[in-house]
């Protein structure tokens, strides 16, 4: 019983805790809508089936911020409970990337299909919940394998540029899911009994409410305890956090209350903390994305990659933000800019790689006269190299001039940033060797 604990411990064990649960409780708040909520703006389609979104994103579009307008997406739920679900994908010419990241309810990424980690070819891939004892069947190329009941998948193809956009619909729409006994053309297991989910908090109700507790323990009870954390789930224990139980806010006396809280502040304490070291370069996207096993227990960085939820793990991309020019001012329209790529400099990718402008504050996609939104390197046929076969890009509000057109990035009139993208990086790219080239203000 909570008696047993003290303020001090409580508080201890609440902001461990509320570190540790704060990806279960955001990631829910985004699966609620996507997958369970048919009324909400952003619902995709129920528990394991896909959504392609195959338009291309454009300064239109304002409900994601920093959009990615070089792979559209396609999202699927996951609930595993009743049986394994089988995800198949048609054959990709080899110079397309596509990859289909699947996490858990932690958001640990679970895994990868797709170019770089399976190829692209044709394929069946099997993903497991916790506990799955059972066979794997002829035909399956890979097993993934959830610690949580409930997932998501997010399939990404590359779109060469706008006109390319129906034939990624094309392959959008071979991407398939199914129960295994679907796959298998037997008889299903029995269904997995309804689930009355819990309606969650908003983002801002998460940092003030404590009924982000029962949330939590609402995903908990999906999420069975892995060896690894059962000291500190029988801790969490202690003050009534555990999976399938209710934690009533309203029954906790004066004390473990403030102490909760108190615990909850101190959690937020580390969160800014986290925040300065990534924006000091000290932690890097590629620290705050990944598997169980990169991540470890270290709860700060998995709950700090809740800021990009559902990002890459760096092996599948790296996204270098170029927020400054070379003398460290922020950028602006107000000035003029060159980006330069020695000929043997280009972003070293084994699929391909993009720049893409936004404007700040609010991290979207800037209208301009010809409509471009990013430089990616399957445009490098169409740019003008330099003399030494290096390329130049102009970055800057009004044009460069019809002859330097071809290799203009548009920016605002005011505040702006550049995102490069490198997906599938090479080694030089992942060791730090390869730095991504600075712009240079024109005088």
């Amino acid at each position: 019983t909570t008696e047993a604990v003290t303020p001090a411990e409580a508080r201890a064990i609440a902001k461990e805790a509320y570190m540790y649960g704060y990806p279960l409780v955001d990631n829910y708040r985004v699966q609620y809508a996507y997958y369970v909520d048919k009324n909400d703006p952003g619902f995709k389609a129920p528990w394991n089936q896909i959504k392609n979104i195959s338009n291309v994103y454009t300064p239109a579009d304002t409900a994601v911020q920093t959009p990615n307008s070089d792979t559209p997406y396609s999202w699927a739920g996951l609930d595993l409970r009743a049986e394994p679900i089988v995800i198949s994908v048609p054959a990709i010419e080899k110079e397309r990337y596509y990859s289909v990241e699947m996490w858990d309810a932690y958001t640990y990424i679970i895994g990868y299909a797709g170019s770089r980690t399976t190829g692209n070819e044709a394929g069946n891939f099997m993903v497991v919940g916790p506990g799955w004892k059972g066979e794997t069947p002829d035909g399956i190329k890979k097993v993934y394998v959830s610690d949580t009941d409930f997932g998501v998948v997010v399939f990404r193809t590359q779109l060469f540029n706008p006109a390319d956009i129906g034939n990624v619909e094309k392959i959008q729409a071979q991407y398939n899911m199914q129960p295994l006994s679907a796959f298998l053309g037997t008889e299903p297991p029995p269904a997995a009994p309804a689930v009355d989910f819990i309606k969650p908090l908003t983002a801002e109700e998460q940092k003030t409410s404590l009924e982000f507790f029962n949330i939590m323990n609402f995903v908990l009870g999906y999420s069975p305890v892995v060896a690894s954390e059962k000291a500190l789930r029988e801790r969490f224990a202690r003050i009534g956090i555990e999976g399938g139980k209710t934690f009533d806010p309203a029954t906790l006396s004066p004390e473990m209350k403030s102490a909760i809280e108190a615990g909850r502040a101190d959690a937020w304490e580390a969160f800014a903390g986290g925040v300065k070291m990534m924006e000091e370069g000290k932690i890097t996207s590629g620290d705050v994305f990944g598997s169980r096993e990169l991540l470890g227990d270290n709860y700060l960085n998995r709950w700090i990659g809740t800021i990009g939820i559902y990002g890459n793990a760096k092996e599948e991309a790296m996204y270098p933000v170029l927020r400054t020019d070379s003398e460290g001012n922020p950028l602006s329209g107000a000035n003029r800019y060159t980006l330069h790529f020695d000929a043997d400099q280009y972003p070293p990718v084994h699929a391909f790689w993009s720049l893409t402008m936004y404007d700040l504050p609010q991290s979207l996609l800037v209208a301009n006269p010809i409509n471009r939104y990013l430089i990616n390197s399957p445009m490098l046929p169409d740019m003008k190299k330099d003399a030494d076969g290096g390329l130049t890009i102009y970055i800057q509000n009004e044009s460069p001039g019809k002859d330097k057109e071809s290799n203009w990035l548009p920016a605002p009139k005011g505040p702006f940033a550049t995102y490069m993208r490198l997906y599938w990086p090479k080694e030089a790219a992942l060791d730090g060797s390869w730095k991504a080239p600075k712009l240079i203000k024109a005088e």
